[in-house]
């Protein structure tokens, strides 16, 4: 119990450093993802593919909401968007 108090004491002390962190750092985050996307765009065989999906477009804009969300979650306060109220959304079954 000891420990987990202190985990989020840690963490309250630093999201919002992380949360920066991300910003000034997100240019070279998605230059490194563009770049492992590519490598795994290039390893798919095409003929494995039921439809020609470019990785790296999609990717990106996956990143970016990833990161997004991360923001959200470093900066929020206690309030909407818990753990409990996303536990509790329908799952999407893509």
């Amino acid at each position: 119990m000891f420990r987990r108090a202190m985990r989020e004491t840690a963490f309250r002390l630093a999201r919002r450093d992380l949360a920066q962190f991300l910003i000034d750092h997100e240019d070279r985050l998605l230059v490194i993802f563009r770049e492992e996307l590519r490598k795994l765009d290039d390893e798919i065989p095409e003929e494995n593919l039921f439809i020609d999906i470019h990785l790296v477009p999609l990717g990106e804009m996956i990143l970016k909401a990833v990161l997004r969300a991360l923001n959200r979650f470093l900066l929020m306060e206690d309030g909407p968007g818990t753990v409990e109220d996303v536990q509790s959304e329908p799952q999407s079954t893509i």
